[in-house]
């Protein structure tokens, strides 16, 4: 049975499964940094799966169906995820690091047909299996056993997966603070980072306990700059989101109590969208 995002928001194991899972995406970001930053902002997330769904959506025999620059463009706009010009540059970079690749070397222009490269799709696998295990870890599925069985269905699961992704108000309007991050580069991992470090236990407390202490080493881990991590901060500080059990950078910070339940919103939503997507790709056999 799909778990709903109330089932899984309101689920007793779900900070201990949500911290496992954050410890999974980390380490996929620590193991091709490049290619996890694709999914570190909001925008970015997006913008990659809409390239992914258009990529797994195509008919080689059909050319209007083929992922190309003109194509990713008008989808995006379609769906409101950036203005023309950032889709362009985004697809440009994708292209650039090796993202993705022409499929002919024989054309040109802005309806050559792309796709994503072998280590794309291999990193973004990862991504699911991350949150397939998740889920079952909520209710004692399966659904990681039965992926890995038929890998192919990927296909199959990821443009829904984007689809309910770009019609998710928790995922595309989340609250004030996760807004905060979600534009920073890498804000994503910032968070999940944030949100790994704090024990399950904890997870009912006003001011809740991270493991982070020097946002200096924060900062490099991420390869981000600290003055622009340190100012995202100071907002969440204003915000009364974020603060420091002692001294700023000389203790444990802490996050707040509304500032963890936007994440873990946040994700519930994202977990029932892939639930859902699951189920239409793996559907269960009928009894008798």
């Amino acid at each position: 049975m799909t778990l709903i995002l109330e089932d899984i928001a309101g689920h007793p194991a779900l900070d201990r499964c949500v911290q496992e899972q954050s410890l999974a995406l980390l380490g996929i970001y620590e193991a091709s940094p490049r290619l996890a930053a694709v999914f570190a902002t909001q925008q970015r997330w997006l913008l990659g799966h809409v390239g992914l769904a258009m990529h797994f959506r195509r008919d080689p025999h059909d050319r209007r169906k083929e992922l190309t620059i003109a194509r990713f463009i008008e989808v995006v706009r379609q769906h409101d995820v950036a203005s023309r010009n950032t889709a362009e540059a985004f697809i440009r970079e994708m292209l650039y690091y090796k993202i993705a690749e022409y499929v002919s070397e024989h054309e040109d222009g802005r309806t050559r047909p792309l796709r994503p490269t072998a280590a794309t799709i291999e990193v973004f696998t990862g991504w699911i299996y991350a949150h397939l295990k998740t889920l079952d870890r909520l209710d004692d599925g399966n659904r990681l056993i039965r992926f890995l069985e038929r890998p192919d269905k990927l296909r199959c699961l990821q443009p829904i997966v984007a689809d309910g992704l770009l019609s998710s108000k928790p995922v595309r309007e989340p609250k004030q603070t996760f807004s905060l991050f979600i534009w920073l580069n890498n804000g994503g991992i910032v968070m999940d980072w944030l949100m790994s470090g704090i024990d399950p236990d904890h997870a009912g407390l006003d001011r809740i306990p991270t493991s982070v202490v020097s946002i200096g080493e924060f900062a490099d881990w991420l390869k981000l700059s600290r003055t622009h991590l340190a100012r995202k901060l100071r907002a969440a500080e204003e915000l009364g989101s974020i603060g420091w059990l002692g001294r700023r950078g000389r203790s444990v910070m802490w996050v707040s109590s509304q500032f963890y339940q936007e994440y873990m919103t946040v994700q519930a939503a994202k977990l029932a969208i892939i639930d859902a997507a699951f189920d239409a790709c793996f559907p269960a056999p009928e009894n008798g």
